[in-house]
């Protein structure tokens, strides 16, 4: 069977999955329910045209059931809430094609259904503090910008520094951790956030889920971001269709800095004991500085010409990628009759760590950033149904000048029922 068949076939058995919407718990419109469901299937063609690793076309397709508890409404335990999150991955890998290092897809993961996140969250003093447990993507809160969740590449989301740091990155979709995470409000528009995680992700490279293993050590994550945004009480829904959760409350401008370190041992990637082992490095660590700001709106409105910064560094002894840079722009309402549609233009750059490009370049590999260009256009028909055609330009995949500058064209298609 093709791919454009399984594709149509995939779409239409997602479409009566549930009558509930995967906004579902949106509390900005509409009085808020005890328990709210939340499907959808989101599915894509990407196909690597000229230079890449090889030529070919890839489809994959991520299916979610997203289940909230408000515990108040319940059994009346105020401020309370409990999240669960099952999602189902099945596809090819594009950048086996690509041959690049960021990920052109955010979508990407191993073939598998997992529990992707499941906490519970308790809300205090007016909703000043928040403390939520158990297993929960960091991503959704962390390093996070309005902007940037249009773009299909992986680096938009989370900087490539941090989201391939560790031994099987940090908690983050496809692979989650258990730990527990703090806000603090001390402003409408200011917010503090710190996490603590187990150092590896539930689901092991190795195989088998294990929580909390010997030698894991923890991973510490802080964020401190100002915020402008109006009263957004009387917008109209904004639905995004991406996998995880929904998109919080817009805003009009963020500024954020944050850092992030793990406990345990990292072997160095270049230097060596006497005895031939790696020199072991206690701990391993990194910051990141990230802006949003919408620069043009119309009469008030949400969206608007938007731009977006991020800048990381990373820890180049035991990581792979030592800096990586992001930015672009984003217009909603491009067109006068397509007034939930969204533009979009960003580059991402990710720079090889000194230690890795020492290692790579003594075995002759010619090492160099590697830099993605993203141009996408967001098509929204009503509120369950988006198009998404994007198109991205991978220059030195794999950070080396041996793999072909790659041109990588793609549909997104998401039903959210």
């Amino acid at each position: 069977m093709t791919a454009p068949v399984v594709l149509a076939a995939m779409l239409v058995m997602a479409v009566p999955a549930s009558a509930a919407h995967a906004q579902a718990r949106d509390t900005g419109s509409g009085p808020a329910r005890a328990l709210s469901a939340a499907f959808s299937y989101t599915a894509e063609l990407v196909t690597v045209a000229a230079g890449g690793a090889r030529s070919g076309t890839i489809y994959s397709g991520a299916a979610s059931a997203q289940l909230t508890l408000l515990l108040h409404r319940l059994v009346g335990w105020r401020g309370a809430q409990l999240f669960v999150f099952v999602l189902g991955t099945h596809g090819g890998a594009p950048s086996d094609l690509v041959g690049d290092v960021q990920g052109v897809s955010n979508l990407q993961a191993p073939a598998a259904v997992r529990l992707e996140e499941a906490w519970l969250q308790q809300n205090l003093f007016d909703d000043h503090l928040s403390w939520l447990v158990g297993r929960y993507d960091i991503g959704t809160e962390f390093y996070r910008l309005q902007s940037g969740a249009l773009f299909v590449n992986s680096s938009f989301g989370t900087g490539a520094e941090l989201a391939q740091s560790g031994v099987a990155g940090p908690s983050i979709f496809p692979r989650t951790a258990v730990g527990t995470r703090v806000d603090v409000k001390p402003s409408p528009n200011t917010v503090w956030r710190a996490a603590v995680l187990d150092g590896v992700p539930v689901d092991r490279p190795d195989g088998g889920p294990r929580i909390f293993a010997p030698g894991d050590g923890a991973l510490l994550v802080s964020e401190v971001a100002l915020l402008s945004r109006p009263d957004t009480a009387g917008m109209p829904r904004h639905p995004r269709f991406q996998v995880g959760r929904r998109m919080p409350r817009p805003y009009a401008g963020k500024l954020a800095l944050g850092g992030w370190y793990y406990t345990a041992r990292f072997p160095d990637l270049v230097d060596t004991l006497a005895n031939g082992a790696p020199v072991p490095h206690r701990g391993s660590g990194g910051a990141y500085l990230i802006g949003d700001h919408t620069m043009w709106s119309a009469h008030g409105q949400p969206g608007g010409l938007s731009v977006f910064v991020q800048l990381g560094l990373g820890d180049a002894r035991v990581n792979t990628i030592g800096r990586y840079a992001g930015g672009g722009l984003t217009f909603t309402g491009p067109l006068p009759s397509r007034v939930q549609d969204e533009v979009g233009l960003a580059v991402a750059a990710a720079f090889p760590g000194s230690r890795d490009e020492r290692a790579r370049s003594a075995g002759g590999t010619s090492v160099t950033a590697e830099t993605t260009v993203e141009l996408t256009y967001l098509l929204q028909f009503g509120a369950s149904f988006a198009v998404q055609p994007d198109v991205q330009y991978v220059i030195h995949p794999g950070e080396t000048r041996a793999t072909r500058n790659a041109l990588v064209p793609g549909v997104r298609i998401a039903v959210s029922p």
